[in-house]
């Protein structure tokens, strides 16, 4: 391993042989490290915290401390994180409570920038982008290839849809749709994230599609109930590729638990 002589490697962590530890790193008992991941100097890991391959980790990041939860009482939750991410400085991902599943989870391929919280038992998925100061309070769940713009604030228990983009300054406090942007204090949606659909090799009919889905919740008029109908009618006269993309939206709807941004 390649550990500078002034960091702080408790003897029960388990790091893979090919893991680089920066000067004055703190990484505790209950850490396990994979493959190729970089720490830089003057991080913290501690925790019940695994940590996939191929990760890089900037300095003064904190990674796996208790939540920031009054009702903690030092409970052996986790904090899991996959591979190929990179995780800018002063980053703070804290460990799950018992009050949700015990686990706070980063998945693989996100690039996070500075000073973004992820806090308590939020479930974050892969490809993301947490731009500076974006801050993820309890139990909140990102999807794939969300953008958050810098200090964009999420409430906990919020859930953001898969492809979602949230400009800079974003006071996010229902949960958002797939595909769609938004912006604001508190947020309003604007459209759907079409250039980011077509860097991701979207088709035109699929684009379409989801363009119209966005028309029926937020530009027809309709209740959200009448909506949903609308939907459910659209999904029948697409096909296979097309409409599984417009059930994603119309899924999301069912499970959304504080109501979305209309």
């Amino acid at each position: 391993m390649h550990i500078h002589p002034s960091a702080l490697i408790d003897p029960k962590a388990q790091l893979d042989s090919s893991v680089e530890v920066g000067a004055y790193s703190i990484i505790g008992p209950n850490v396990k490290i994979a493959a190729g991941t970089k720490i830089g100097p003057h991080v913290v890991i501690e925790g019940h915290t695994t940590i996939g391959s191929n990760n890089t980790f900037y300095q003064f990041s904190s990674i796996g401390a208790a939540p920031q939860d009054k009702k903690y009482a030092g409970e052996p939750t986790r904090l899991e994180i996959g591979d190929n991410n990179v995780i800018r400085e002063f980053c703070t991902f804290n460990l799950g409570t018992v009050q949700d599943d015990g686990v706070t989870r980063l998945g693989n391929d996100n690039w996070i920038m500075a000073y973004v919280h992820l806090a308590h038992d939020c479930q974050v998925g892969n490809n993301v982008i947490f731009a500076n100061n974006a801050a993820l309070a309890g139990h909140v769940h990102v999807g794939d290839w969300v953008i958050l713009g810098g200090f964009t604030n999420v409430h906990q228990f919020c859930k953001i849809g898969a492809h979602a983009m949230c400009g800079m300054g974003t006071s996010l406090l229902q949960d958002v749709p797939p595909f769609v942007m938004l912006n604001g204090n508190p947020a309003a949606a604007h459209g759907i994230n079409v250039e980011g659909l077509k860097r991701r090799g979207f088709s035109r009919e699929q684009i379409s599609a989801i363009r119209q889905t966005y028309k029926l919740i937020y530009k027809s008029g309709l209740t959200l109930e009448e909506a949903k109908a609308a939907i459910d009618a659209q999904i029948a006269e697409l096909e296979a590729d097309v409409a599984l993309h417009v059930q994603s939206m119309r899924h999301f709807l069912d499970a959304a638990t504080r109501g979305i941004v209309r």
